[in-house]
């Protein structure tokens, strides 16, 4: 198989912003655990059983986090490219039917990503995003920056579409992601635990490398009350996959349109479930439609609106 290329190159969506065939519901998973640091045999031995109990719990899709096979350590794991990682996750979907959102290392011409893959049950990759937006000194001498927004691509009668991380900490990413017709956000991150600790600003577990120095900031605040928030303005739902503690933030969570956390990790190793279904977001639009009312912003944003407009809450 020959895989699709990064930089958010995909299935594009129609013109007409019309759904694919499906039921327009999902099952949808997110794991919460820790990645060794360049142990992707063990790492992916992990994932493996992870993606099996969330197979028999009926997951449709199950969302891991961000370089979960490679272990987060960008200093130590970007010289390796992730193909054969990409390769063992599509044998991992295809072998339980079930959908498969991972991130890994990915080397092309030259340049090195931190990269996210959603492969559909066949184990097909149907997509392939490079992060756009690195964090901190340890990914940004480390990674090349992807130059692309995600592609949208349907899967079960839903629009889906990749982002990693520091990603969502924009409100211009999701925006973005919304006026493309994403209904669905996969998420893959690797979120450090800061809560003024200056122990915890390690390089190994997300931090900016200012080891010694507290930071007020609480990154916990991220996936209990950014992340929400997101999926409220944009009115899309958000998986969210954190790596979890110590040195981790965990938390990872599923939200809906409304800004609801339909399900929510604490701190430590979890396997987290919930319904993802179209019907909630078209009564999240219809109470209060914010992407029919937008008048300014991205130029793409008007046709949006527009269409909405005369057609009514989609």
């Amino acid at each position: 198989m020959t895989a699709p290329r990064g930089d958010g190159l995909g299935i594009e969506p129609g013109s007409d912003g019309t759904r694919s065939d499906g039921t327009g519901r999902l099952k949808v998973a997110v794991l919460q655990a820790t990645g060794l640091v360049n142990s992707p045999q063990q790492n992916l031995h992990g994932l493996a059983g992870h993606a099996q109990e969330a197979h028999q719990q009926g997951a449709d899709l199950l969302v891991t986090p961000e370089l979960f096979t490679a272990g987060y350590a960008p200093s130590l794991v970007h010289s390796t490219d992730g193909a054969p990682q990409r390769k063992r996750l599509a044998e991992i979907a295809s072998s339980l039917g079930m959908a498969l959102v991972a991130s890994t290392v990915e080397h092309h011409e030259g340049r090195r990503y931190i990269s996210a893959s959603f492969f559909d049950r066949d184990g097909t990759e149907l997509t392939r995003y490079r992060k756009q937006h690195l964090f901190g000194p340890a990914e940004n001498q480390a990674f090349d920056a992807g130059q692309e927004p995600p592609a949208v691509v349907p899967f079960g009668g839903i629009n889906v579409a990749l982002g990693i991380c520091f990603d969502i900490e924009f409100p211009e990413f999701a925006r973005a992601a919304a006026v493309a017709g994403a209904e669905l956000l996969c998420i893959p991150t690797a979120v450090p635990l800061r809560s003024g600790d200056p122990s915890r600003e390690e390089d190994g577990a997300g931090g900016d490398g200012d080891g010694g120095v507290a930071d007020p900031f609480d990154t916990r605040l991220i996936p209990s009350m950014v992340v929400p928030t997101r999926a409220l303005e944009n009115q899309l739902f958000i998986a969210y996959a954190n790596h979890s503690g110590p040195n981790f933030a965990g938390l990872s969570t599923i939200a809906d349109p409304f800004g609801r956390r339909l399900a929510a990790a604490a701190d430590d190793s979890q396997l987290i479930q919930a319904e993802v279904e179209l019907v909630t977001l078209r009564e999240a639009r219809r109470s209060t439609d914010y992407l029919a009312h937008l008048s300014i912003g991205t130029p793409a944003a008007r046709p949006h609106a527009a269409a909405h407009s005369s057609k009514g809450p989609q």
